[in-house]
């Protein structure tokens, strides 16, 4: 018991910083969206050529950078596992219940009294979604909930788990086999309904669903678990770990883009060589260190708790005066800061009473 203990506190260096910087720039981005709300002009980042307003684009790629070091890191603790005992699915949903759970509903139902409160609109229907992890489905064809959007990603995850873990009963050559077909059949359908069915729904499931980039993931813990040479000695060679920080710098300034329908995908990629890069402490930029740390354990308060902090910011700085470059800043930090206090808070007294069973 000591050891199936141990493996659910396996900590690699450098992961957190990951987290942290994929979370803080989501919530930036939100922020950004709510400025017209606030007074202040949103457009700050520009905008798209058909008039959207533009934000981080790290935080877009940051779901699949969350989806790639979550396929990593579930992939490889249930490799782990199955050298003492084959896997045991029931603790596994337990264990993905007490991680996901309470934060996930105390926010559901949280919000839901908000709009009471504030007589905000919202779909009864949609809610249900919400209620049992589909909230991909309304992203996709609409009727998204006030401060809950973002739980797509949330509700992606806890799809991907619910048939992972019996694929990892495999072979190890059968996971591989299974994940490197998965890529390739959601990724060359997506490409082909992009190319001659672009206005096709399914594509939009899979641009969103990105089962393959958390697959993807996976496929970056065969790697490692297998200590597989010539790929590490390939991912983790300085030069490529280089270009690889070089790219998720150009995400960091909104200047990367190679070809619009498969960047999520590129960028998992890029992603998997970096998580290799720094648990094999061969990166030349380490992540490892105090206060990415702390952020990367909140990391998962951090962004469900957000929208719901902008929304009653919102309410309280509407009067700001727009264009002053200090307002910016000013909201910015206080509702980082707020997010951050809020989420370390929900950590130690609440989400850590479930993570101690």
């Amino acid at each position: 018991m000591s050891r199936i203990n141990s493996l659910c506190t396996l900590q690699f260096s450098g992961l957190n910083g990951i987290r942290a910087i994929a979370a803080i720039a989501v919530v930036i981005s939100h922020i950004t969206l709510s400025f017209r709300d606030i007074g202040l002009d949103p457009y700050i980042f520009g905008s798209y050529d058909d008039g959207r307003i533009r934000t981080l684009d790290l935080a877009g790629y940051g779901v699949s950078m969350f989806f790639s070091l979550s396929g990593f890191l579930i992939t490889y603790l249930l490799f782990k596992e199955k050298e003492i005992n084959s896997i045991n699915i029931k603790k596994f949903y337990v264990r993905r219940i007490l991680r996901i759970w309470p934060l996930y509903y105390a926010y559901l139902f949280l919000c839901l009294a908000i709009y009471f409160i504030f007589n905000v609109y919202f779909s009864l229907k949609s809610s249900l979604y919400y209620l049992f992890y589909s909230a991909n489905i309304p992203f996709v064809i609409g009727g998204t909930l006030p401060f809950l959007a973002h739980f797509w990603s949330l509700a992606v995850e806890e799809q991907f788990y619910m048939f992972w873990p019996w694929i990892n009963k495999l072979r190890i050559k059968q996971i591989t086999i299974f994940s490197i077909l998965g890529v390739i059949l959601l990724i060359g359908t997506k490409t082909y309904l992009h190319i001659f069915r672009p206005d096709a729904i399914l594509e939009q499931f899979i641009h969103v669903t990105r089962f393959h980039c958390m697959m993807i993931g996976a496929l970056g813990a065969v790697v490692f678990y297998n200590k597989s040479s010539f790929i590490l000695k390939i991912a983790t060679n300085k030069t490529i770990q280089f270009i690889s920080w070089g790219i998720m710098f150009l995400v960091m300034i909104n200047g990367y883009h190679i070809a619009s329908f498969i960047d999520n995908e590129i960028l998992t990629v890029i992603t998997v060589v970096i998580i290799l890069g720094q648990i094999t402490k061969t990166s030349p930029l380490s992540l490892e260190n105090n206060y990415f740390d702390f952020l990367g354990k909140i990391s998962y308060g951090i962004y469900v708790i957000h929208p719901l902090l902008i929304f009653l910011y919102s309410k309280i700085l509407h009067s700001i005066t727009a264009f002053d470059t200090l307002n910016y800043l000013i909201v910015y930090s206080m509702i980082l800061g707020t997010t951050i206090l809020l989420s370390h808070l929900s950590y130690k007294y609440f989400e850590s009473k479930f993570l101690k069973l």
